[in-house]
């Protein structure tokens, strides 16, 4: 069993890359925008502008809880670590919507996420450049123990109208059900950050300001060693995307000569 962090914030973002499990979608806190997906080889990818702060939007698709291990650039967003699937992560109630907007620093604050040059990521700062410009989400399912049997109770025998008294007594009886944990919203404000770069550098995450970002803490135990599902996005700038062919570009019309372009037009004066 393992302690871990439970997302308080409210996402309404629609998915860029839909899992089976989980969506994730990306959201620039800056525009309010959700960042469109493009899909290439096998794999997703959003364009991300310079200085403007982003969050990680998740949705939990089925009715049980899951726990999302993240993972920005390599490094785990809630311990900092080099990221590997066996870690913490968040839980996510059924159906739940979470933005997760930055590293986590304590139960109560985080450091903005931010796009910026690879050379100001924090995993460049921290010595671990090489999975910067993807993010991920290593989606476990929870492990629901087998129902308790119900003990066996002996009715004892009623006659006449106590024994319809009794049935009716018995039909009252209602089961205790457990109650929803309500969930709350937190207000992100955003502000821009001024981080100027050329459009040509590959674009990393930064590690912003702290901010006030509540999570509680619960206890999960996964159905499984190995992750239900991986979920990955990846991300640069628009220059980098529309240069490897990523973001499909508008094509100019080839000029050809016309062999019947109309009437014969009066030619120039001398």
């Amino acid at each position: 069993m393992q302690r871990l962090l439970t997302s308080l914030l409210l996402a309404t973002a629609l998915p860029a890359t839909a899992g089976q499990i989980v969506d994730v979608s990306i959201t620039d806190l800056d525009s309010g925008t959700t960042l469109p997906a493009y899909p290439h080889a096998g794999r997703d990818y959003v364009a991300g502008s310079p200085g403007h702060r982003y969050a990680v939007s998740l949705v939990n698709r089925t009715g049980g809880r899951v726990l999302a291990v993240l993972s920005v650039g390599g490094v785990n967003a809630v311990s900092g670590e080099t990221a590997a699937t066996a870690q913490t992560g968040y839980v996510l109630a059924p159906w739940q919507s979470a933005d997760i907007t930055g590293w986590r620093k304590s139960d109560a604050e985080a450091a903005a996420f931010y796009f910026t040059a690879l050379p100001d990521s924090y995993a460049a700062r921290t010595d671990r450049p090489h999975n910067v410009g993807v993010i991920g989400a290593a989606v476990f399912r929870e492990r629901v123990p087998p129902p308790r049997p119900l003990p066996f109770e002996p009715v004892p025998h009623a006659r006449g109208r106590d024994e319809g008294a009794a049935r009716q007594d018995n039909a009252g009886a209602a089961s205790p059900s457990a109650q929803p944990a309500p969930a709350q919203e937190r207000d992100a404000a955003s502000s821009s950050r001024a981080s100027p770069q050329a459009s040509s550098e590959k674009l990393g995450t930064g590690h912003g300001e702290r901010e006030y970002a509540p999570v509680s803490r619960t206890s999960f135990e996964r159905a499984s060693a190995q992750p239900a599902e991986i979920v990955q996005v990846r991300y640069d700038s628009h220059a980098n995307l529309a240069a490897a062919a990523i973001i499909p570009t508008p094509s100019r019309p080839r000029w050809a000569p016309d062999p019947f372009p109309g009437f014969v037009p009066d030619p120039a004066p001398p």
